[in-house]
């Protein structure tokens, strides 16, 4: 045996070993848990804060070790190769990539990532100083590779790729929620309340507003005294009042400045100005962004807005109280009107009336109903349908059978949903009674 022959078959044993680090740090820097990393490096842990700042830089360490392990496994099939064709000849090749192959899946791809998944922080903690000096000397072709990527990323029509970390930390925030709800470490309450959350930028006005044909208004036109009747009886403390046609609203009457005023005035109703304590409406887009709004109503200090289209037509309102049930679900006080929209059957069935929400549907049943054509359960019957069906069709979609119970002119008012649960027992006891 030469010389030759000797150090290539300590070299390729090596390069694998050098190839399975590299995929052992980019797993468990991937996976470790940032939170517990960064409270340890609070705690003056050197090695954690090495993590931090190396799971901060994410693109340089998947960077590092894609080109790292690419070198050093192209490097030991080349000399694989050139050990195995000298007495073989050209079926050395052949050889040489059967087993360089199995050497890489098996000690650079499964085992080190298996364990590296396993203790992810013992061993980023471990990695961290090797990975460190391994991005600065491998620094000038990482640059080089990065430099290339930026460039061909920047031919791309949109800005997607641009915006992947910020999707991914999204994406794994609501992973582990999902996760630790399944495990039941997070309350299913909880659960709904952190990823109400997360979904605030992903809806809009229009999707929680409460629709014009809802509204509790009062018309400016009509005597004070029918308007302040209005407005005790009504649930909410701030009524809209509109002039000469519902949709043209004019001002917002609060309860308390009217309740204040007729204090001031002997209790004498028509001595009153009610249009002198309206305030000016705040029209908003149908298209602003639930975080948008919110972080809105907390800068005016405002606590209700009339929603507009692209046309400036009155659609609905929003209030601040509506954003946060998107969080922390209904908010229900001693003046609410308890309407139950949402009825569970005996057999399985639901029964709703056809304005709730696909959002609340989904969170009340823990369903997960699509949501991206149609806000309401109605609007999603419509929308599949092509049609507006008459009472007693019925539907099946997504797993889900859809029954149309009542119909009021171009309305769907009420209808039957039986889950995939409740559409097996139907049909696992109607076989039993035909056998």
């Amino acid at each position: 045996m030469t010389l030759a022959t000797t150090l290539i078959l300590i070299a390729i044993p090596l390069l694998i070993v050098i190839s399975a680090l590299f995929s052992t740090a980019e797993t468990a820097l991937t996976a470790v848990s940032r939170s517990r990393m960064r409270t340890l490096g609070n705690e003056n842990n050197g090695r954690a804060r090495r993590v931090n700042e190396l799971v901060a830089a994410p693109e340089r360490v998947v960077g590092t070790a894609l080109l790292g392990r690419n070198l050093a496994n192209v490097l030991a099939a080349v000399l694989a190769t050139i050990l195995l064709v000298q007495p073989f000849g050209a079926i050395g090749i052949v050889y040489a990539t059967v087993i360089v192959t199995t050497l890489i899946v098996i000690f650079v791809e499964v085992l080190p990532k298996t364990i590296a998944l396993a203790y992810p922080e013992r061993i980023a903690l471990a990695v961290a100083p090797l990975m460190q000096w391994s991005i600065t000397a491998l620094r000038p072709l990482t640059a080089s590779v990065e430099f290339v990527v930026r460039h061909v990323l920047r031919l791309t029509p949109d800005e997607a790729d641009d915006e992947a970390n910020i999707l991914a930390a999204r994406e794994e925030i609501r992973g582990t929620i999902e996760m630790q709800k399944i495990e039941g470490s997070v309350p299913s309450h909880d659960a709904d309340m952190l990823g109400g959350v997360l979904d605030l930028r992903d809806l809009q006005v229009a999707d929680i507003m409460v629709h014009r044909t809802k509204m509790e208004t009062a018309n400016a036109d009509d005597p004070p005294e029918k308007i302040v009747d209005e407005l005790l009886r009504s649930q909410y403390s701030r009524v809209p009042v509109w002039k000469d046609e519902p949709e043209n609203i004019v001002g917002v009457l609060h309860a308390k400045d009217i309740m204040s005023a007729l204090g001031k005035s002997d209790w004498n109703v028509n001595a009153l100005d009610i249009m002198s304590y309206a305030v000016e409406p705040w029209f908003v887009p149908d298209t602003t962004p639930l975080k948008g709004q919110l972080n809105q109503f907390l800068k005016r200090k405002a606590q209700m807005a009339l929603v507009v289209d692209e046309y400036g037509e009155v659609q609905g309102l929003i209030t601040l109280e509506d954003i946060l049930e998107e969080i922390v679900g209904q908010i229900a006080d001693e003046h609410d009107t308890q309407e139950s929209v949402i009825r569970v059957q005996a057999d399985g069935t639901v029964n709703v009336d056809g304005t709730v929400t696909i959002r609340d549907l989904n969170r009340y049943m823990h369903w997960v109903l699509p949501d991206e054509e149609a806000t309401t359960i109605a609007g999603l019957v419509i929308h599949e349908a092509q049609t507006i069906p008459e009472p007693g069709r019925v539907f099946t979609f997504y797993g889900y059978r859809f029954e149309v119970l009542r119909k009021t002119r171009n309305k769907i008012t009420a209808l039957r949903i039986s889950p995939p649960a409740a559409i097996a027992a139907t049909a696992a006891a109607r076989n039993k009674s035909v056998t």
